[in-house]
Formats: C-alpha cells, structure tokens, sequence
C-alpha cells in the first residue's frame, strides 16, 4: 500500500498557494532575488566541470601524447565517456524520480555535489605517464556521471525559485552565471598556473607536469566554494510538499516502464520530445567534452611536439574567449527565450550549430580556428532554453 504525506512547507516568498511554498504564483509577485542568486551561485561554481575539467584543461591533458603515442588518450576518453553517458541513461530517470518521490531533492543535491569535486580533486594524483591513462579516464568518467545527477536536481530546483512566465530569465541567469564563473576560473588557473616561467603559484614548476595537476585542486576548491551558499541554506523544495512510502529500485524501474508505456498510449508527443531531448542534450555534452580536444589534436591549435605547459596555455585563452561569447549568449538567450519560447531558441541556435560545423567542415584548415569562438554561443542558448522547456 503506499502511503502519501502532504507536508506542511512554509512559504519564503509569501505565496501559499506555490507548489511547496517557494515560487511566485504569478509573474506579478516578486522573486526571491537573494535565492536565485545563491543558486546562480552553484552554476558558477559548477563552472569547474565543464569549463576547466572537461573542455580546456584535463580533456586536453589527458589526450596529449603523455599517455601513449597516436591517438589512445583520445580512444580511452571516448570509451570512458560512453560508459558514462550509458550509465547515466539507464539510472537518471529512476534516480530522479526516487528523489522527488522521497522529498530529498537538496540532500542528493548536496550528496552529488561532494562526489563532484571529489572527483575533480583526484585527478591531481593522474601523472603525465602512460600507466596513469586508465585513472584518469576513469575519474573524468565517475566526474561526468556525478555532475549529471547533480545537475538532475539543481535543475529540477529552478520551479522553487521562479514561475513559468520568468523561467526563461532565471535560467538564463544560471547558465550566464555558469559561463562568467568559467571565465574568472580559467584567468585565474592562467594567470597562476599556466602562463609565464616557472615557478608559478605556490612555488610549483612544470616537472611532471604538477602546475597543470595543480588546477584539478584549485578548480575543485572554487567548485566547494561556491556551492557552499546554496547547500547550506535550508530551503523548502516543491518535492516535499509530497512524500511517497519508499519503494525497491525495481518497483521505480516498473514504474519509469508504465509511465513510458502510457505516454505511447495517451501522449507519444510527449514522449518523442523526451527521447529528442536526451539526442539533444547527448550531443551538447559531446560538444563541450571533444571541443578543445579537437582544437588541438585536428585544428591544431598547437603542435604536439609544444610542451604541456604551452598547449594548455593556448587552449585556456581560447576558452576564456569562448566563455566570454557563451555568457553573452545567455543572457541574451533568456532574454528571447521569456519572448519568442525556448522552442525558437533551441531551433535557431542548433542552426546556427549546424552551419558553423558545415563551414568548419569544408573550409577551415589547420590553425585557422576562429569560427570555434562562434559556437559557444549557440551552445549556451540550447542549455538554457532547454532547462526552460524541460
């Protein structure tokens, strides 16, 4: 038998009628601008995943020739990362439906978020040595698939904070937040870490590469500083105005099967746009994991033969730029999204993607990159609006 509890949620907003007592009813209430701005906070610590780790600085790290000759950096992170995104396929749905059915949304929130920055801090131990290709593939891999669920429910939290007709703005404002935290992030590991003579910050050199093994600390302190502000604010969520008894991970499985089962019935639209958007959303994570890999290793954004310390710096200035136009991108992206519908966005911007790949495709030769600077623009348009539509 299952035993639903309707729990007792006060209000921070001054709208009872909001689902758990968070959201403005209207768009005639005000936000709550204090707590959207504690979980921009969070974005823009997140900022340690995609901007550092991922894309500009490990995701290059790890494919460089230090791990074995060719291309195996490059073949072992994309085994890696499908394992993970198959992982994260499989269980997401079922984990996030356990979540809101048992109210704990900010506790694994808090949960995934510590695993995270676990993860990133590991990787200083990922020496720049053949034998350490296996561990370093395989915490970028268990990283990408705790920042997945984490982001599960930091995005599930955006109907707390804002009403539909503002969504838009408000994830805007968290992706922009997202993009300017990876642009003061990767001047910092720059300007500390990468650029200029040895020794850096902290005394370090450049043997062993410990400098560039120097920034997973770095960037995975900047991640728990700032989502400290969200993560210890005790907040009522949507989730716990309805509590469900517990049930056995196969019970949500059969669950997750029926709800499938009766959207092919009753709502296939419904449906296809669940399936459309996992394509989606599986190629923007491919974007942002073989992005700068590619600048490197096909663009030839340096030579191979160039040492870590000066491709990485190469690569953090060119993320830096990127950043700059994604975070433009999404404010701007809100801006429409709130007007026009994500609908328009997501279609105009994946476009834009497309036409920017077909001229990249046929006419940029080796080391002519600057049509890349124009793709984190649309990127950061499809997120946002994505989160809005979701």
């Amino acid at each position: 038998m299952r035993r639903v509890t309707h729990a007792s949620v006060p209000s921070q907003s001054g709208s009872p009628g909001a689902p758990g007592g968070l959201a403005p009813s209207s768009a005639a209430e005000p936000l709550n601008k204090w707590l959207i701005t504690k979980w921009s906070m969070w974005s823009w610590g997140n900022a340690t995943v995609s901007a550092v780790m991922t894309t500009f600085v490990f995701g290059t790290y790890i494919t460089s020739e230090a791990f074995g000759p060719g291309d195996r950096g490059s073949q072992y992170l994309a085994v890696a990362t499908a394992v993970a995104g198959a992982v994260v396929a499989l269980t997401a749905p079922v984990i996030g439906q356990r979540t809101d059915k048992a109210g704990r949304r900010r506790l694994w929130l808090t949960l995934n978020t510590v695993m995270v920055i676990t993860m990133v801090a590991a990787c200083f131990f990922v020496r720049p040595e053949e034998g350490y290709l296996l561990l370093g593939v395989t915490l970028m891999a268990l990283m990408g698939i705790f920042d997945e669920f984490a982001n599960l429910n930091y995005n599930a939290m955006i109907t707390d904070i804002s009403d539909h007709q503002r969504m838009g703005r408000v994830s805007g404002i968290g992706w922009g937040a997202g993009y300017l935290g990876g642009i003061v992030l990767l001047l910092i590991v720059y300007i500390g870490l990468i650029a200029g003579d040895p020794p850096h910050w902290f005394g370090l050199g450049e043997d062993d590469a410990i400098n560039i093994r120097a920034v997973a600390l770095v960037a995975a302190g900047w991640h728990l500083l700032f989502a400290l502000p969200l993560l210890l604010t005790r907040m009522p969520t949507a989730d716990q105005a309805v509590v469900e008894e517990k049930v056995t991970v196969a019970e949500s499985y059969r669950r997750l099967f029926r709800v499938l089962a009766h959207l092919w019935r009753a709502d296939r639209n419904t449906l296809w746009f669940l399936l459309s958007s996992a394509i989606y959303r599986d190629g923007l994570s491919a974007i942002f994991t073989w992005g700068a890999v590619l600048g490197v290793h096909v663009y030839r954004i340096e030579d191979s033969e160039i040492p870590l310390t000066e491709i990485a710096g190469s690569v953090l200035l060119f993320g830096i730029a990127g950043n700059v136009v994604a975070a433009l991108g999404a404010f701007i992206g809100g801006w429409f999204d709130d007007r026009i519908g994500p609908r328009r966005v997501i279609a105009a911007s994946i476009i834009s993607l497309l036409g920017i790949a077909v001229i990249m495709w046929f006419m940029v030769t080796p080391r002519q990159v600057g049509p890349v600077e124009l793709t984190p623009v649309e990127v950061s348009r499809v997120r946002l609006s994505g989160r809005a539509v979701m």
